[in-house]
């Protein structure tokens, strides 16, 4: 079986964000998809490991800030390489709160959709958030950043948490 297969598969470049209180956390994820339009419906799947994801089952609540392609390495690192546990990922980011607390990335973002969790599904590593929209907007006419340009043009890694993480095997 050729894995190498799964990276054909479309994917975009998000921040999912959440709360826990009064701490705010977000996290690059690339498997976020509508999976439902009346009511609209909106799946993400985050590594049990990471912060965000302990914010979202907490919570009940996470928002998707779509990326567009304008955003820089240094930017998409800030919150996919770095821990929330370490540091605040949103300093030096602008960013506004929805009327349920939840955080909206406004810089390098087109889009955002926020959704109250209606479900979850196990998937081993990951969980499968399901939730129902309770807000979007478009904040620009950019073009979003999809994943194969986040590793073509930006020359963006997989890290090992991702959803999409294949581990290369060295030399043969």
């Amino acid at each position: 079986m050729n894995i190498f297969a799964l990276t054909k598969l479309s994917y975009g470049l998000y921040i999912v964000s959440s709360t826990d209180g009064e701490r705010i956390n977000g996290q690059i994820a690339n498997t976020v998809f509508q999976v439902t339009a009346e009511p609209p419906k909106v799946a993400v799947a985050l590594n049990k490991q990471n912060l965000t994801h302990g914010f979202v089952e907490k919570s009940g609540r996470f928002a998707v800030s779509i990326l567009t392609q304008d955003a820089p390495f240094k930017f998409i690192g800030q919150f996919g390489f770095k821990s929330g546990r370490d540091f605040n990922k949103f300093d030096g980011v602008n960013y506004r709160l929805t009327e349920n607390v939840v955080p909206i990335v406004l810089d390098y973002s087109c889009a955002f959709i926020e959704c109250k969790v209606i479900g979850k599904f196990d998937a081993g590593t990951h969980t499968i958030f399901l939730g129902e929209v309770v807000d979007a907007d478009i904040l620009s006419e950019n073009t979003p950043m999809t994943y194969d340009y986040y590793h073509k043009e930006v020359k963006g890694k997989t890290p090992k948490t991702a959803s999409t993480y294949i581990k290369e095997e060295k030399g043969e």
